[in-house]
């Protein structure tokens, strides 16, 4: 499967964690442990930290760019992401990661219908944002 590279980052091989809902960053993930922090989510409790994560959706915060830089300074972030549709706010974060001269996951867009069959899957997402399952 191809998708398209919205920031361009380390290439990632991880297991999925694909989410069932949209989230906001900001209130939604707690950017000291990288748990799902918000109690409403279908995910909450699980770690995003070194996963290749599956977005469906993300609920607006303009302060999800810090969350994710935090996670990415800490070494806590996601291994990639993979959004339905692009978020500038939370892609954001990565830009201003790599500025800042850390090394940030890959972010690439794919159509959100086929998240489901990657559940729990190994997954590897190549520097050309190709993406394959185990």
């Amino acid at each position: 499967m191809n998708g398209k590279i919205l920031v361009s980052g380390t290439p990632a091989r991880a297991p999925a964690l694909v989410f069932t809902a949209p989230i906001s960053f900001w209130g939604g993930i707690n950017p000291k442990t990288a748990m799902v922090a918000d109690v409403r989510h279908p995910q909450h409790g699980l770690s995003i930290s070194g996963k290749v994560l599956f977005l469906p959706g993300t609920i607006g915060s303009s302060s999800a760019a810090a969350i994710l830089l935090e996670l990415v300074s800490m070494d806590i972030a996601p291994a990639a992401l993979v959004l339905h549709e692009p978020d500038a706010i939370l892609l954001l974060g990565l830009i201003v990661a790599q500025e800042m001269g850390h090394s940030t996951p890959i972010a690439i867009q794919m159509d959100r219908s086929g998240y489901a069959d990657l559940a729990g899957r190994m997954i590897t997402i190549a520097a050309d944002g190709t993406l394959s399952a185990e």
